[in-house]
């Protein structure tokens, strides 16, 4: 495949085999640069990524990555066989000679992120553009599922727990259920499980092409299985070191679903949040003054179901406000409101079908934690209420909020 602005590769080895591996996959155009050229190579090249072979000095490759981070759109920067603390924006990948095949897919993984950043930037450029990117941490978003029931597991937990919002699962089969029911920006396996059971399960992963291109950092030495997972990571040491390995993948994993979400939006007129998937505060009203006319109307039923997030700070709302976008049913609709409360409608549903579907989001949102403190985990409280004959839009909403206040005061 061929970039219009080439693939760098800083190297002092002038037969380097990652020059080779990436010609061999036909990346092109690829080209090399020593270490003291490097950072005139970036200014003058302006690359689509850029490649840090072996042994990078830890002063250059910073400079390297403070002068990429400034590019726009989007340029990745992997390091390869880099060990210790690595810049937010340099992602790892093995020193193995033997596995550079798989650093062609990880390239071109990275590259679809960077056409996606491109094309958001071009369409939020547009006079019809309603959306604006948000330009903060994409980590703030993230979140990563923790597998794992070693001694590492608790520390990892906390390590990650710092940096992300994490869901965690003590066997394979409870993982499994995480990741059909919400969106992850990675995986995180920890030790407690035999080479077979780790060999099976990213088997499965690379065979289901929704989690192909997840983040997956695996604490326990590779095995001799090769897999089609082109962000796929062994690290073999601490906590910090996985940690470490982790953060960079998920940051553009997750940075990859923002930019999805700001096209949603746009696709969608500017109506749905960019930050969340679901309608915007206005866009909810209207749609929920329609909804409450035509089932009126028609003599159908409808619900309403508000969940109050306390103590909650804005990653926790936010990825609370995500769970519901993808877990309700396509013909309901919600909106997370100012003041960080969650709304949503239940079309045709009577009031105990309404509290069994708000009780499985409610139990949905409860397996994140975004805290290593225990106590700082979300418990939202939930109130539902259903149409009343004759009932108007602001008296239902007024109604689901009187609930949470009697609640509240009781």
């Amino acid at each position: 495949m061929s970039y219009h602005a080439p693939i760098l590769v800083v190297t002092d080895d002038e037969s380097s085999p990652t020059l080779a591996a990436l010609t061999d996959a036909q990346l092109f155009p690829v080209l090399a640069s020593s270490w003291p050229e490097a950072g005139e190579a970036v200014g003058r090249l302006r690359p689509s990524a850029v490649v840090a072979d072996g042994g990078a000095p830890a002063r250059s490759l910073e400079a390297i990555a403070r002068q990429i981070g400034l590019l726009q759109p989007y340029v990745p920067l992997i390091a390869i066989g880099t060990d210790g603390g690595l810049p937010d924006n340099v992602m790892p990948f093995s020193a193995d000679p033997g596995e550079l095949i798989h650093l062609a897919p990880r390239l071109r993984a990275a590259l679809r992120v960077r056409t996606l950043h491109a094309t958001a930037m071009r369409r939020l450029t547009d006079p019809s553009g309603l959306t604006e990117l948000s330009d903060h941490d994409p980590l703030q978003d993230a979140t990563v599922l923790l597998i794992g029931r070693g001694a590492a597991y608790p520390a990892l937990s906390v390590a990650l727990g710092e940096r992300v919002g994490v869901v965690g699962a003590l066997s394979i089969e409870a993982a499994a259920k995480h990741l059909n029911a919400r969106d992850l920006d990675g995986i995180v396996l920890a030790e407690g499980f035999s080479p077979r059971v780790v060999d099976a399960f990213l088997t499965v992963l690379s065979e289901d092409t929704r989690f192909r291109h997840l983040p997956i950092v695996v604490g326990v030495p590779a095995p001799h299985s090769s897999f089609e997972l082109p962000n796929l990571e062994f690290v073999d040491g601490d906590p910090a070191q996985i940690v470490g390995a982790a953060l960079p993948l998920v940051r553009q994993h997750a940075f990859e679903a923002r930019l999805t979400r700001t096209l949603a939006s746009l696709d969608a007129g500017g109506l749905l949040d960019p930050r969340t998937g679901l309608l915007t505060e206005a866009a909810f009203e209207r749609d929920f003054a329609t909804a409450v006319y035509q089932a009126q109307t028609r003599g159908e039923g409808l619900s309403v179901a508000r969940f109050v997030l306390h103590r909650a700070d804005r990653r926790a709302v936010n990825d609370a406000a995500r769970i519901i976008s993808r877990l309700m049913r396509k013909m309901d609709f919600g909106t997370l409101q100012t003041d960080g409360t969650l709304l949503v409608v239940f079309a045709a549903t009577d009031l105990r079908n309404a509290q069994a579907i708000a009780r499985r989001l409610s139990s949905v949102i409860k397996q994140t934690a975004h805290s290593a403190r225990r106590e700082a985990r979300i418990d939202p409280d939930v109130s539902v209420a259903t149409l009343m004959p004759d009932e108007s839009a602001r008296a239902i909403l007024t109604r689901v909020v009187q609930q949470d206040r009697r609640r509240v005061a009781s």
